[in-house]
């Protein structure tokens, strides 16, 4: 399949858009965030917080939400902002739930450009780390 044009304005514009809905009382710092899918469609996500902070979704969650219930894909371009509009990177546990949906390809834009999430996120764990740990369990109980 032939890579996407990706409009990086569009993306910004969403994520600028959807900042303004994000439910921040607490921490008083939204965040919006946007991506590309691999069939062309844009979900956007921004973050919902909670007085007990542990539950509190970040913007990459809700992103990844509507992702799987719009019917799933792989995302190939991600952009994330500040209430300001200003570029964001995501958190580590952010950057690894992007790798699960989007994988190395997944470019995202950064302060310093657009670069691969394999750069964002180098060394990434991900479902073939799972599969060899399962592979060499089989194998070392002679199953």
């Amino acid at each position: 399949m032939p890579e996407p044009s990706i409009d990086w304005d569009a993306l910004r514009a969403a994520a600028r858009d959807v900042v303004g809905r994000a439910y921040a009382p607490y921490s008083a710092f939204p965040v919006g965030a946007a991506a590309l899918v691999d069939d062309g469609r844009v979900v956007v996500g921004c973050n919902v917080e909670n007085a007990a902070y542990g539950v509190t979704l970040c913007a990459e969650c809700s992103l990844v939400s509507a992702l799987v219930t719009g019917g799933g894909g792989r995302l190939v371009a991600f952009t994330c902002v500040d209430g300001a509009g200003e570029l964001l990177m995501p958190c580590g546990r952010c950057r690894q739930l992007l790798w699960e949906h989007g994988g190395p390809a997944l470019l995202v834009e950064t302060a310093r450009g657009v670069v691969p999430m394999a750069e964002v996120l180098p060394d990434a764990f991900g479902a073939p780390d799972l599969d060899r740990r399962r592979t060499s369990e089989r194998e070392g109980s002679g199953a």
